[in-house]
């Protein structure tokens, strides 16, 4: 009887990802660990186990006492679902349009989408400031009109990277059905939503995924428009609690768990639809 000899390429390649892996996933567990440790224990014994003595909530409840955790959780799941929503909507027929219909400037605006997606958000967002400002939306008292300046700038910013990817996806999708449709007396706005966006879900999924996450995860937009603190997001916060904590570091790390675990969630259940909608639009047919 024969064995099979297992490839010194693959077992290489699996021992390179297992020890690439380790260095991404322990800083996390670094976190968690010393989040159950007292303040004092995670600076003298950071490597060690919170077992017995060492183990604290102390942590979570100096979290959720000195600051509002449950309001910051509100307005980042309302606004990054509200960018992630109008971003999924406006892209897709953006990127239908694009794909399915010729008209005057096609190229020059298909150039323009790519062109647009080199300005980092720094550069806009001082006249994108004074726009609003402008408008009365910043620095007011109104809970809607603050979520809706961080949402607009938010949105524009992910349009461009979103029409992209789903033109990939619905440029492979075959025009019979949609033709078919027509033939039904289905018009432009039924096809888009009852036939391209069940069968894109792939693709309309990573866009969603990586726009909700860049979304929550955002600090930098949320410095600027965000200045009270019943409008805080949880990043927002967290860079809020770091710069008053200084060196309680207790409640540092347990304020970063705290806003880890929904990402670590996303990612954990819609990986899957990642890795289908990058590459989906890749191979026609």
């Amino acid at each position: 009887m024969t064995r099979r000899r297992f490839p010194v390429g693959k077992t290489l390649l699996y021992v390179f990802m297992s020890l690439w892996a380790l260095t991404t996933i322990y800083p996390f567990i670094w976190v968690i660990l010393n989040s159950f440790k007292p303040r004092g224990l995670i600076r003298s014994d950071t490597f060690s186990l919170p077992i017995g003595d060492k183990f604290t909530l102390e942590n979570y409840v100096t979290a959720f006492k000195r600051v509002d955790i449950g309001t910051a959780y509100v307005n980042s799941i309302v606004i990054s679902g509200a960018v992630t929503v109008v971003v999924m909507v406006l892209a897709g027929l953006a990127a239908y349009a694009m794909v399915r219909y010729s008209f005057r400037l096609r190229g020059f605006l298909h150039s323009m989408i790519i062109a647009s997606m080199m300005f980092p958000v720094f550069s806009t967002l001082i006249p994108v400031f004074r726009m609003e400002s402008s408008w009365g939306i910043v620095n007011t008292g109104s809970i809607w009109l603050t979520r809706l300046s961080v949402v607009l700038p938010q949105i524009a910013g992910n349009l461009s990277f979103a029409i992209i990817v789903l033109m990939g996806f619905i440029r492979s999708l075959p025009v019979d059905l949609e033709e078919a449709a027509y033939l039904e007396g289905y018009n432009v706005y039924q096809i888009f939503f009852r036939i391209i966006m069940p069968l894109a879900k792939p693709s309309f999924a990573t866009v969603g995924i990586f726009t909700f996450l860049w979304s929550y995860n955002d600090l930098f937009l949320q410095m600027f428009f965000l200045r009270s603190k019943k409008f805080f997001t949880i990043t927002r916060l967290l860079n809020e609690i770091s710069s008053q904590a200084g060196t309680n570091y207790g409640l540092m790390v347990a304020a970063v768990v705290m806003v880890v675990i929904p990402v670590l969630v996303v990612y954990i259940f819609l990986q899957n639809y990642i890795i289908k909608g990058m590459t989906a639009g890749a191979v026609k047919g």
